[in-house]
């Protein structure tokens, strides 16, 4: 009806061209190829010739049918994102997440993402990496056919988001927290401060919901001897960071375990170590705000000592030290003629071997059995087979309970 009315008026020579073209939000031309198919057709011929056409740029629809089956079939249940990489990474499929997203709404298999909520300001990261790391652990049914829950131990960046240790455990503790810790000193170098929740392996706390006790717990105690600020998080909301990086992997991780045809926890820990990291880290870790970097080296490998299992003992009256079952004979020394009555120090290593020290000194080194080894003699599976010749190998007797180990000697 406004073309009409506009038409009137060109027609009666009230309007130029230019005139008539600008009423309609047209240009000369177009309002003149108008002017022709009106002529010829009537109202029906200002219809849009594309109506009812489909559109030349559309996706093939045996296309679209692949992309559905695929999601319907290998990759169903995982996020549009995910999904969206492995149509590149797999499949050469090269279509924009937008269209993927819209076609997989299209046809049901994915809801629609509910409205967020009210903005919320996010803690600024440190600026370097080594600054500040988090380390926290997920219960989850990480292993695809497999209902069993293990706990993911993951240690990461502030500033970046880069994951630097990740492996699962029947159950995080002690160990488990000191092996991550220990994987990401020996990659990159000792770091400033780390921020975790206030399980018990980590703090002591006298009252549920309360402030941390001044006591260590062995991870406390490791830190504070490697020189590491130790920093307690007093609600969920203050780890977020790394609870947002649990929300990926419990989405992901199980996934790409069934793609690889993983379903048990040590192929699993050898794909996250040589796999999965790395392939996170490209995907979501982020540049620091600054170059640079605040780890540094060590070189005196304080960390070995440091991140094991320290507990003191007092030496019997035979120069033997008591730990957990075990009586460890401590050899001649030159410090002192016997150690008798002396508070000693047993650090308990990731490898079972274990190691008596006074003070500074290492008086002894000891194996899995509790059997006394010598500078130059690597630990001995109980198996091992025993050498010809010299001195016969240690042997261990049940005596009381516990066991004790004895050195033979040849005539």
């Amino acid at each position: 009806m406004r073309f009409e009315e506009i038409n009137g008026r060109f027609g009666s020579g009230r309007l130029t061209t230019m005139a008539a073209a600008e009423l309609l939000g047209v240009s000369e031309r177009t309002f003149h190829r108008w002017r022709g198919r009106y002529e010829e057709r009537g109202a029906d011929g200002l219809q849009d010739r594309r109506l009812g056409k489909p559109s030349p740029r559309r996706v093939p629809a045996e296309d679209v049918e692949r992309i559905l089956a695929l999601y319907h079939g290998s990759y169903a249940g995982f996020t549009v994102k995910h999904f969206h990489e492995y149509l590149i990474e797999r499949h050469g499929i090269r279509l924009s997440y937008s269209w993927t997203k819209t076609a997989l709404q299209a046809a049901g298999l994915v809801k629609r993402a509910p409205r967020r909520g009210a903005h919320r300001k996010k803690r600024p990261r440190r600026p370097l990496p080594g600054m500040l790391l988090h380390q926290d652990a997920s219960r989850h049914a990480w292993l695809p056919g497999d209902e069993a829950l293990y706990d993911l131990v993951v240690t990461m960046d502030d500033a970046t988001g880069a994951i630097y240790s990740a492996f699962l455990v029947a159950e995080e503790g002690t160990r488990s927290s000191l092996s991550g810790l220990r994987e990401t000193i020996d990659r990159h170098g000792l770091f400033c401060a780390l921020y975790t929740d206030r399980g018990s392996h980590y703090f002591l706390t006298p009252e549920s919901g309360g402030r941390v006790a001044k006591i260590s717990t062995q991870v406390g105690r490791a830190l504070a001897q490697l020189g590491i600020q130790h920093i307690p998080a007093y609600s969920p909301q203050a780890r977020g960071r790394s609870e947002r990086v649990f929300g990926t992997l419990q989405d992901r991780l199980p996934k790409d375990l069934a793609l690889a045809g993983i379903g048990d926890v040590a192929a699993a820990n050898r794909f996250l170590a040589e796999i999965y990291i790395a392939r996170h880290n490209a995907r979501f870790a982020v540049p620091a705000a600054e170059p640079g970097t605040a780890f540094v080296p060590d070189p005196g490998g304080l960390a070995r000592e440091a991140l094991c299992i320290q507990e003191e003992r007092r030496v019997g009256n035979d120069n033997t030290v008591r730990y957990r079952g075990l009586v460890l004979q401590l050899p001649p020394s030159p410090l002192r003629h016997h150690f008798v009555r002396t508070r000693v120090r047993v650090h308990d290593y990731p490898d079972a071997t274990l190691a008596v020290f006074h003070g500074p000194h290492r008086l002894a080194d000891y194996d899995a059995q509790g059997c006394l080894l010598t500078p130059d003699a690597p630990p001995k599976s109980a198996g091992q087979a025993k050498r010809s010749g010299g001195p016969r190998p240690a042997r261990s007797v049940e005596k009381g309970g516990q066991t004790m180990c004895y050195q033979d000697r040849t005539t």
